[in-house]
């Protein structure tokens, strides 16, 4: 008996030790903030909470800041990755909303060199004056949600323009929440171990690559897209109210762009946006000519790098001031 029980102390302990010693390894081998699994977990917990609206789902902690993916992430007072801005809007000032997730948040990339901040310096430095682009990115959310914060907050700022960025993944369902342990909050194994799993399961278990999952968020009757697209319905039909340039910005999956897979998904969001008579402009032809890891923030993370974004910023910008308020086909 009392073997039995010393034995069963000594593996006790022993999994105590190896649980210490490869935590220990984990927050030593991932201490430089590069782990796409890790710095996202990361993200998570330091820079995110619950939303009370759930339509929202989650939001920025006012007032947080982390260094993640190797750049300096700061949270304003209001919950945005952008510089103190008041409501009320300055008197001759341009103001530009964009509503995103973590493209437009600027994942990997430093502040200045983030889409919003490339367009806002492109429109001054082209004489519009006073520009005023306000980042309102937050990561994993989907169009659902950012027309929610829209509605509840967005729109306080009074924007002249909104730009929607459109990824290929915002007709996912919006997320379920759940309680989340000390463990899970603090633990860099829970964050490595959690990582590998899910990329385990994602090849083996689910059984569809990336590009056919991709396919079946667009399937006929898919609740996820149905419900973006009536989030695109109140959102144009609130700017036509309200004297709003509303713009569709569809940003391209980095991983394919010679022989894009996904032309047929665009196409949708084009006729969407043609629909509600809103400008949409395709990204892709500003990327298209790149090797596809040149734009990316890491090898394995494709979330679009500095250049990139500039490449998309420049883009945007030469729309804005071209059109004047017509789609790309100039209607």
């Amino acid at each position: 008996m009392k073997k039995s029980v010393y034995n069963g102390l000594l593996v006790l302990i022993t999994v105590f030790v190896m649980a210490g010693v490869f935590e220990t390894l984990c927050r030593i081998l991932f201490k430089e903030g590069m782990n796409y699994h890790v710095e996202m977990w990361r993200y998570a917990v330091e820079l995110k909470r619950i939303s009370k609206e759930p339509k929202i789902g989650h939001e920025h902690i006012p007032g947080t800041h982390a260094r993640l993916m190797g750049v300096d992430i700061s949270i304003n007072s209001d919950g945005l990755r952008n510089d103190e801005v008041e409501f009320l809007k300055p008197p001759g000032v341009t103001r530009i909303l964009m509503l995103g997730d973590s493209i437009t948040f600027g994942w990997g990339v430093a502040f200045e060199e983030t889409m919003p901040k490339v367009i806002e310096r492109n429109l001054m430095d082209h004489g519009l004056g006073p520009v005023e682009v306000i980042n309102s990115g937050v990561g994993n959310y989907n169009t659902v949600m950012e027309v929610n914060y829209f509605f509840n907050q967005g729109k306080a700022y009074d924007p002249d323009v909104i730009i929607l960025n459109y990824f290929i993944n915002d007709a996912e369902p919006n997320p379920t929440y759940k309680a989340v342990s000390w463990f899970a909050r603090h633990s860099y194994s829970y964050a490595v171990i959690g990582g590998a799993w899910d990329g385990l399961k994602r090849r083996i278990f689910d059984g569809a690559d990336w590009q056919t999952y991709y396919g079946l968020l667009y399937a006929e009757g898919s609740p996820g897209w149905l419900a973006a697209k009536q989030s695109i319905a109140a959102l144009a039909e609130y700017c036509r109210a309200n004297n709003i340039r509303l713009v569709i910005a569809n940003i391209p999956e980095l991983r394919k762009l010679k022989k894009y897979p996904f032309e047929d998904i665009t196409a949708k969001v084009r006729e969407i946006s043609e629909f509600h008579q809103v400008e949409f402009v395709d990204l892709l032809a500003a990327l298209q000519e790149y090797p596809p890891e040149t734009l990316w923030v890491t090898r394995p993370d494709p979330h679009p790098n500095g250049w990139a974004q500039d490449l998309m910023g420049r883009s945007l910008s030469n729309h804005l001031l071209q059109t004047g308020g017509q789609n790309e086909s100039g209607e």
